[in-house]
């Protein structure tokens, strides 16, 4: 059904010629055999505009309905601690043993990006984890643990984190909610091979840039002991070991942002591939024992309040949800694949108005045409 897609006359001329599939199946079905394409491509000129709601929260009923147990599986892991004190006990000593290196030499790069990015790739996913209040049973010891976390990063971000994360998940794909998703200007302009590569290039700029831009914050105490605690924490590494253990962190936390094979969870969590349906992607590889399992994605939007160490518990448990979901057999693959596929590109997000324009009928934007979204009946 090509009116799915925006209608027979947007789909290339080429559409028998596509690339092979991307995604795997692990439970192949009449549905998708896990081998040819569900879809045709989708329309390369807008997002796709969904008309149903996010599929998570049906899911996480349906499995409470089918496995009651799994709320054993809720709760915090005091292994996460532990974790963080050990990933940021190990970037501040690396930071300071290379503080008589040049940050230009080929071992400070090298380090900066093998240890260093995947150690703050880490971070970055403790702070995830954090998020959801699953390292301590209070709120403020989860906020504080965050606030620790943060300090290999160089720049404070954590407590502004927090809200537009959550934000994601109780309004995912919602256009002016969801900072995740990317913005028209950001698909106008890179919406080719050069535009993408400098997309995946520089993707941690645009996380941290596009929700100040998209939806303001209210500033609250835990913003203000993001900063000061930052601060003081940069000031004490730079006035006693010089600039470049600072400048290794820095460079650590744009290379886990960058072309590495950790980052790929960026864009393999939630861009729409293989003309399929779907939003949500998960990842079962061996690199999520580097990224707090956050490859298990979709089993993370159905029940945020199960920390890592049970993601796969969760999928264990409920295998007919979960098998038969298309998924991502490699994060540096999807990069790649990312940059040079066609049928993917930062047009390949499924957006929804947010609840109070459904009510309105305000289209998100002028440009923006429901001729090209996917009415599910």
């Amino acid at each position: 059904d090509f009116s799915y897609f925006g209608g027979a006359e947007t789909l290339p001329h080429d559409v028998d010629k596509r690339s092979p599939r991307r995604t795997v199946v692990v439970a192949s079905s009449e549905k998708d055999d896990g081998r040819s394409y569900p879809g045709p491509p989708l329309d390369p000129a807008d997002f796709l505009w969904m008309m149903t709601e996010e599929p998570h929260r049906s899911r996480r009923t349906a499995i409470m309905k089918a496995h009651p147990q799994v709320t054993k599986l809720m709760g915090h892991e005091p292994l996460t601690k532990y974790v963080v004190l050990g990933v940021v006990s190990l970037q501040v000593s690396i930071a300071i043993c290379l503080r008589h290196t040049h940050p230009l030499s080929w071992a400070f790069l090298a380090m900066a990006y093998v240890v260093g990015g995947t150690a703050n790739h880490n971070l970055f996913l403790a702070i995830h984890e954090i998020t959801h209040n699953l390292a301590f049973r209070g709120v403020s010891a989860n906020k504080a643990l965050a606030v620790f976390a943060n300090l290999p990063i160089g720049l404070p971000y954590a407590a502004a984190f927090k809200r537009y994360h959550l934000e994601h998940h109780k309004h995912l794909g919602e256009d002016g909610i969801d900072t995740d998703l990317p913005t028209r200007f950001e698909l106008l302009c890179l919406n080719n091979v050069l535009g993408k590569t400098f997309f995946a290039t520089f993707q941690i700029f645009f996380y941290a840039l596009r929700p100040t831009f998209v939806r303001a914050q209210a500033l609250t105490k835990w913003h203000f002991i993001n900063v000061v605690a930052q601060g003081i924490f940069d000031y004490i590494l730079v006035r006693t070991f010089g600039v470049r253990p600072l400048l290794y962190l820095l460079f650590s936390s744009f290379f886990a942002g960058s072309l590495h094979p950790c980052a790929g969870h960026f864009i393999a969590e939630h861009y729409v591939w293989d003309g399929l349906d779907q939003e949500t992607y998960s990842y079962y590889g061996p690199l999520n024992l580097l990224a707090y399992n956050v490859g298990y994605h979709n089993e993370h939007h159905d029940f945020p309040s199960i920390p890592w160490t049970r993601l796969p518990a969760l999928r264990a448990l409920a295998p007919e949800f979960y098998d038969n979901l298309p998924s991502h057999p490699s994060w540096p693959m999807v990069i790649i694949n990312f940059i040079r596929d066609k049928e993917v590109g930062l047009f390949a997000r499924a957006k929804r108005l947010a609840k109070a324009s459904q009510f309105t009928g305000k289209v998100p934007s002028a440009s923006s045409s429901f001729s090209s979204s996917k009415i599910n009946n």
